[in-house]
């Protein structure tokens, strides 16, 4: 069977029939949107049972004509990079579903707009083909944009025009960067192709490489966000509804963070070399930028978003280090990232639902009243900035360690924000759950059953990755040793030359 195709295509199959089925309640459209996304999350496990970790190529090939002229095809795939962040998106949607159980006002519309963005982001991940990519990379757009314009705060309607534009603008870059190198695939053997496996026999180096290199670069750096353009991200997540935050969050911004992975570096090694210390640079200011503005914030929402600026830095700085151990734990950290920050939206929006405020200045006090809720908050809290025996303290430590071995000025500066990070979350948990109770707050209730069934899976993967990440270790390190071995020969990532590669870094 073509389970990628079934996983991707799944769940805008269940939006469709939620869309026809007219008479759907909303208790009805909440039912069967969970169970789309459950189903899901059912074929990525089947995807995983038959994914060979030794392997470093693409597996599970799924190939077809779709369009003649122009040599358009339909081709999925997976490896090391994107596997986990497939089963990072099937499993957190219907987190993100349950979470958005009372969302008010055309809930039929947000369910299926929650099922047709899961389809997007999963094509992200799998396309090899790079207009399939890009229409997938555009189809992502739309949605969040609609999760945040028609059921965000106050300012909904700035914050999803701002999202929509800064995107837009990345994409026209990319676009342009597609079409040309489609113009330039005519000297390959078998002609005109968008099929990112051909291109990356191009070899195209130089300035041609160079610019090609900064079209895809803008679109993906927007999306990640890297300083300076990541202004959008703040007001995205302050608007958005709970489920928008923790999608956004965990999963779109590892869009940008990918497709630098698998295009930047695979299509362009010479070009990521020479520009890699300016790119690490700019993730370096993101690092300590984003910690620092962290730190100044009252709303706590937007605290966890400018944390997200400094934590996603981790992963561009380990994906240009070049280095096995800074690549493996950038894209571990994707992992890591998406179930921490993830789950604080999550609390975050629980809080909210309570006290009706994000302002930490009207807090103080809450784990007299609401201990569950403040000590599932400690605990993500503790996640979040590094704590060992937690999971980002995995990747981050990987991060640091393969940076340093490039570069010790880059890796100590990269500490620098583990501290600052430590600083910001640990003095909004104080505010938050210590000091007075204010009168208005004191009667707020604890976890609810429901509540306790959405966080338990992903605070039991955060503590089971911290402990013992050998298994998703063993799968990314692979694609990690080829990626690395290939830029650091200058010399393009060659998909008929996985398994040698992997062979050749295992040694003797």
């Amino acid at each position: 069977m073509s389970w990628l195709s079934i996983t991707t295509f799944l769940p805008l199959a269940g939006a469709v029939a939620l869309l026809a089925w007219g008479g759907a309640s909303d208790r009805g459209a909440r039912a069967f949107a969970l169970g789309a996304s459950i189903a899901t999350f059912a074929a990525s496990l089947v995807v995983l049972s038959r994914f060979e970790g030794s392997r470093a190529g693409f597996q599970m090939v799924e190939q077809a004509t779709w369009v003649r002229s122009p040599h358009i095809q339909y081709i999925l795939g997976v490896d090391g990079i994107s596997l986990f962040l497939v089963l990072l998106t099937t499993f957190l949607v219907p987190v993100a579903i349950v979470a958005s159980w009372n969302v008010e006002g055309r809930v039929r519309l947000f369910m299926a707009t929650m099922l047709v963005l899961e389809t997007g982001m999963i094509g992200t991940f799998l396309a090899l083909d790079l207009l399939l990519f890009f229409l997938f990379f555009e189809a992502i757009l739309f949605p969040m944009y609609l999760i945040i314009g028609a059921w965000g705060g106050e300012r909904r309607v700035y914050a999803a025009v701002k999202f929509f534009l800064y995107t837009m603008f990345g994409s026209a870059f990319l676009l342009v960067a597609i079409l040309f190198l489609y113009a330039r695939s005519g000297a390959l053997p078998g002609g005109p192709t968008f099929d990112v496996r051909e291109l990356i026999g191009l070899g195209i180096t130089g300035a041609a490489a160079r610019w090609l290199f900064l079209g895809f670069f803008v679109a993906f750096a927007v999306k990640v966000p890297l300083f300076p353009l990541h202004t959008w991200l703040p007001d995205a997540h302050t608007e958005a509804p709970t489920a928008g935050s923790v999608i956004l969050a965990a999963i779109l911004l590892k869009v940008g963070a990918y497709g630098l992975i698998r295009f930047n570096l695979a299509l362009f090694p010479e070009a990521s070399r020479s520009l890699a210390g300016a790119i690490s640079v700019l993730a370096l200011i993101g690092i300590v930028y984003g910690a620092v503005v962290a730190m100044m914030q009252t709303d706590v929402k937007r605290l966890v978003a400018y944390s997200s600026v400094s934590h996603l830095g981790f992963v561009v700085l380990g994906t240009f280090a070049f280095t096995l151990q800074a690549m493996t734990g950038g894209v571990l950290q994707m992992v890591n990232h998406g179930l921490s920050t993830g789950a604080l939206f999550l609390l975050v929006g629980m809080v909210y639902e309570r006290t009706h405020t994000r302002n930490l200045s009207e807090m103080g006090g809450l784990a007299s009243g609401m201990p569950w809720l403040m000590g599932a908050f400690l605990f993500v809290s503790l996640s979040s900035l590094g704590l060992p025996g937690l999971n980002n303290f995995v990747g981050e430590f990987l991060v640091i360690l393969g940076t340093l071995g490039r570069n010790r000025a880059f890796g100590a500066i990269a500490a620098i924000g583990v501290v600052l990070a430590a600083i910001y979350l640990l003095w909004a948990y104080q505010r938050m759950a210590h000091g007075p109770l204010p009168a208005k707050h004191a009667h707020h209730p604890d976890l609810s059953a429901r509540e306790v069934a959405l966080l338990a899976p992903v605070l039991a993967l955060i503590l089971l990755i911290g402990i013992y990440p050998k298994p998703l270790l063993d799968r990314i390190d692979p694609t990690s040793t080829r990626i690395v071995k290939a830029v650091d020969a200058g010399r393009p990532v060659d998909a008929g030359q996985h398994a040698n590669l992997a062979a050749a870094a295992e040694g003797p």
